[in-house]
């Protein structure tokens, strides 16, 4: 094993940084890219809820962890812009290497960085000249570079020494004036030092870490140009014993951003197979089955505890799967898995600290749904799921994996208490995966949205003009209310909900009845239909020449007044026009000289039109109808107070003669009395 490999200074400050932002849950947290060269370590994280992400203007604002490599001034500016707290957990290193080439650039020398070009550490050093920097990546490129004086030189800091020396010496052979400025980590160049001092030792060379790690790619370099064979992994799934055929000796050593994890893995697999090739040596039958990190067995429950579960996987010890390894939901493990049960685990690693085989369900799970998943995804197919738990903004959700369903995405409308789908099975789509993140996120509302248009399609197909259909009210606005017939929102207009004038639609209906309305046009192209309610009531002018007779004298309720009249209400939707020539007897100039809305009046009908819902009503004819009536009565009145003030006379028998009754009274009054009878 090489004294020096595995997590350099800033790789680990760099993880310790996110897993200390990660506690507060409170805001999302991304990192801009991989944190470090290596997807175990970047998956891990992910389960943390620390989410990788490309361009910070693609997410809410939230934390935004700058991984070690560094990024350029704009970066973190348009981070910032965009609402982002920046958590810096560039190196140390790298730092100094970005505020010497940005210095040097001010001062006036052409930068010069030596590296690789392509990678995210170089690009960022270049962006702090401005995009001025030159990249060169060994000796033969800095010779060929013409048209400068003066040119500080500096470098990526994982790039081997020797190379930058070759550079810095070719540029001081071309007679510039060269300030070089050593910005490789000394942890590098000791990681350097050792890897190749231990491949001259051993037969064999075994390099660990990400395919994407620049040093790790360099270190293998490093080992094979000593002549031993060299040979790079990322995880121990990857060692062929055919590698270690013959050899007596086996070096190991690892990237800077491999964890110790990995490199554990990755030495116990290389001495299991040396113990086999050992055995099979001796010509004994090996029965035991060797586990390699990654792969997925059969195995046997045997024993089911609160905190994990120990499963017979054919190895020289029984397998354990942690709690959280065998289901991404809080539920009791009796619950998911019992003794007895053979189930598919993923072999997480080979041996732990206890020399047991560390499995994994859950990710076997995802191996055997995850192509089910992605299909259904790419088809735009349903799946069902079971809503295992309610969690902060949605719910976790079984669908062969843990995925989750936003709780804007659980209906079509708002929710606002989820605990009902609590263990309710759903159907849903999934609208995004990532595999290496163990991520789904599932929509709800897109099958209810499918459903309601499918629903919205039938009934179109099937409504007609002049049909009678019942609905709910699901919205009011100023001008209607919006009734659902079956899937489809249909509009009720003010005008169409009686036959009355009413102010708001609110004066007639609440949100949540349920009516029975008439169906008056249907426009299938633009899916629009319109409604009414008071089609289905009786007309009042239907009889309104039978109820308001010519000649009759009615009561009315004055409702409007307009500049040539007052409009006043006989009943609910029949309304008449007493003109202003007909307020009073006498010259009236404006009609609220004599009338006001809301007074209660007596009008005589003096036309009926049914046809034009019309009605000419008159407040003076029916002013002087009372007149004539009052004067009748006061006449009546007059005679009776006449015939009760005239005194008795004595008819001839009581005097014993005399005169007549028709006599001693004038013949006016005779008349009258005549009458009278």
């Amino acid at each position: 094993m090489a004294p020096k490999a595995g997590f350099c200074f800033g790789v680990k400050r760099a993880i310790d940084m996110a897993r200390q932002t990660a506690v507060d849950k409170n805001s999302p947290l991304y990192t801009l890219g991989p944190i470090i060269h290596n997807p175990q370590v970047v998956q891990k994280l992910a389960e943390e809820g620390i989410v990788e992400i490309n361009d910070a203007k693609d997410v809410p604002p939230g934390k935004l962890i700058i991984r070690s490599h560094g990024v350029g001034p704009e970066v973190l500016e348009e981070a910032k812009k965009h609402g982002h707290t920046v958590v810096d957990a560039t190196c140390p290193f790298v730092s100094k290497a970005q505020q010497l080439a940005r210095d040097y650039d001010r001062e006036g020398y052409q930068v010069i960085v030596v590296g690789d070009p392509k990678h995210p550490e170089v690009k960022g050093i270049v962006s702090w000249t401005g995009g001025r920097a030159q990249v060169v990546e060994n000796a033969s490129q800095a010779a060929k570079m013409s048209g400068y004086d003066r040119v500080a030189v500096v470098a990526q800091t994982t790039q081997p020494v020797k190379i930058y020396n070759d550079v810095v010496r070719i540029l001081q052979q071309k007679g510039l004036e060269v300030k070089a400025s050593n910005t490789i980590c000394l942890a590098t160049a000791e990681r350097q030092k050792a890897a190749i001092e231990l491949a001259k030792k051993v037969d064999v060379m075994i390099v660990v870490g990400g395919s994407s790690s620049a040093n790790t790619g360099k270190l293998t370099k490093l080992c094979s140009s000593t002549g031993t064979p060299t040979y790079q992994v990322e995880t121990a799934g990857e060692l062929k014993a055919e590698w270690f055929a013959g050899a007596e000796r086996a070096g190991l050593t690892a990237g800077a951003s491999t964890p110790s994890w990995v490199i554990e893995e990755v030495k116990c697999r290389m001495k299991e197979l040396g113990e086999k090739m050992e055995l099979q040596e001796e010509g004994m039958n090996v029965e035991v089955k060797t586990l390699r990190s990654g792969e997925t067995v059969k195995g046997k429950v045997v024993q089911v505890d609160q905190d994990e579960v120990q499963v017979d996987v054919g190895a020289k010890s029984e397998g354990v799967i942690p709690l959280k390894e065998l289901t991404s939901y809080n539920t009791n493990p009796n619950e998911i898995i019992q003794v007895g049960d053979e189930i598919d685990v993923v072999v997480l690693k080979a041996e732990d600290e206890e020399g047991r085989p560390l499995l994994s369900k859950v990710r076997a799970d995802i191996e055997k749904n995850w192509g089910r998943l992605e299909e259904a995804m790419n088809n735009g197919t349903v799946v069902e799921g079971t809503v295992r738990e309610v969690v902060k903004g949605g719910l976790l959700v079984d669908v062969g994996v843990r995925a989750f369903l936003p709780a804007s995405l659980v209906e079509i409308g708002y929710v606002e208490d989820l605990s009902k789908y609590l263990n309710e099975k759903i159907k849903v789509k999934i609208i995004e995966m990532n595999k290496n993140r163990r991520k789904v996120i599932l929509s709800r509302k897109a099958v209810l949205e499918e459903e309601a248009e499918r629903a919205r399609e039938e009934l179109f197909a099937k409504l007609e003009e002049g049909q009678t259909v019942k609905g709910i009210v699901r919205r009011l606005t100023s001008f209607g209310a919006f009734i659902d017939i079956g899937g489809v929102d249909g509009l009720l207009h003010i005008s169409e909900m009686a036959w009355y004038r009413i102010e708001h639609p609110s004066d007639v209906l609440n949100v949540g009845d349920e009516v029975e309305v008439k169906v008056l046009k249907v426009d299938k192209e633009n899916k629009k239909i319109s409604l009414g309610l008071k089609q289905l009531l009786p007309n009042p002018w239907d009889n309104v020449e039978e109820k308001y007779p010519v000649g009759s004298v009615v009561s009315a309720k004055v409702v409007r007044l307009a500049p040539f009249g007052a409009f006043v209400q006989l009943e609910p939707g029949v309304e008449g026009l007493v003109h202003i020539s007909h307020l009073a007897e006498e010259h009236v100039e404006k009609p609220e000289d004599v009338v006001s809305e809301g007074d209660e009046i007596n009008v005589k009908v003096l036309s009926v039109d049914p046809e034009e819902k019309r009605i000419r009503l008159s407040i003076r004819e029916a002013n002087r109808n009372d007149k004539k009536e009052r004067q009748k009565i006061e006449k009546e009145k007059t005679k009776e107070k006449v015939v009760q003030e005239q005194p008795v006379m004595e008819t001839e028998e009581d005097t014993g003669g005399g005169v007549s009754l028709a006599e001693v009274m004038p013949k006016e009054l005779t008349d009258m009395l005549e009458q009278n009878k």
